[in-house]
């Protein structure tokens, strides 16, 4: 898929574009790793976050625990896959960092600064993977 030059310059990507790549790739498998830590937990004790008074989108802790769990190796896949540096791959990362902060922001009766911090971090994965020429968009 040919680049419009004229659009964007004859100009090579600034380094902190990927530098923000690399950073956003790192990020995303370090944010599947902690949610499938979270996930685990979660399924193997169910005791050990602590469970809010009644919320409007109340679910078993257990069911958190598998849909960390699950979120949780998908956005490290795609932050594996974010390495390549390819448009796919970025459409994917922006996918799940969306769904992941999704998922956190209903997980914040249970485990406040946690979810918080890791809806930080897919933000800032967002932030970093649309900067312009963070992605390679010729083949």
């Amino acid at each position: 898929m040919a680049v419009d030059t004229a659009r964007r310059g004859d100009r090579d990507p600034s380094d902190w574009a990927l530098g923000g790549v690399i950073f956003a790739a790192s990020v995303m498998v370090l944010i599947g790793l902690f949610q499938l830590g979270a996930g685990l937990v979660a399924i193997l004790d169910d005791g050990f976050y602590v469970v809010a008074p009644p919320y409007t989108y109340d679910v078993d802790i257990t069911a958190w625990g598998w849909i960390h769990l699950i979120i949780g190796i998908i956005v490290f896949l795609g932050g594996l896959a974010l390495f390549s540096r390819t448009p796919w791959a970025g459409i994917l990362a922006i996918f799940l960092a969306l769904l992941s902060a999704f998922a956190n922001f209903f997980f914040i009766p249970y485990y406040p600064f946690w979810a918080l911090v890791i809806i930080a971090l897919d933000v800032w994965v967002i932030w970093s993977i649309t900067r312009p020429g963070a992605l390679v968009w010729e083949e």
